[in-house]
């Protein structure tokens, strides 16, 4: 049976991609035009309602009345200021967040910290490190988090170690791969190739 999760998912599309070298939102992936949308397909069955984090509409297969796109204040480059800008603007007391980059974490995975975070305002993915953006955040952070931007700290480490948080151990790190370059992009392109 498919699970289906009550909370809405949010896939976080925004960052500067620097050591990437281009826009890796933007890159193709598998039979997908580009990694955003291979997330979004593979994801939206699943959630209930799914929404795209981004400093920009730059995505090409959006349906523009879908609503979906939840488009970050201001000129700074901050995974705090994008969950400020999310949890301010959906009704949901939480939600699941996962970046663009990480293509391979698995629904059985999702469904885990989905399951392990009821008592919790934050459960995020650990294995070798901790994944700080591939987990549920809920509206009790807002506070921490708008403190954290007067005085314009912007460490997601910081959030979690700052609130009630639940960090879920997972056994396979290749799962939490982030696409931070060329190489980490083609062995993602590989390991979803081998599983075919």
């Amino acid at each position: 049976m498919t699970p289906s999760f009550e909370i809405p998912c949010v896939i976080l599309c925004g960052g500067k991609s620097r050591r990437m070298g281009e826009d890796k939102s933007l890159l193709p992936f598998d039979s997908s035009t580009s990694l955003t949308q291979y997330q979004y397909d593979r994801l939206k069955p699943y959630f209930k309602n799914i929404y795209l984090s981004s400093k920009n509409d730059k995505f090409d297969f959006l349906d523009k009345s879908s609503n979906c796109l939840i488009l970050d204040k201001g000129e700074i480059y901050s995974p705090i200021i994008a969950l400020q800008t999310i949890l301010q603007t959906l009704k949901d007391e939480k939600v699941f967040i996962i970046t663009v980059d990480t293509p391979l974490v698995s629904i059985e995975s999702i469904l885990s910290l989905i399951n392990e975070s009821n008592n919790f305002d934050i459960c995020v993915a650990q294995t070798l490190r901790t994944h700080n953006l591939c987990g549920v955040f809920s509206k009790n952070n807002l506070s921490t988090i708008n403190k954290m931007l007067e005085e314009d700290i912007h460490k997601v480490g910081y959030l979690l170690k700052n609130n009630n948080t639940k960090y879920l151990n997972f056994d396979n790190d290749d799962e939490f791969i982030n696409l931070n370059n060329k190489d980490e992009y083609n062995k993602a392109i590989d390991i979803i190739n081998n599983t075919k």
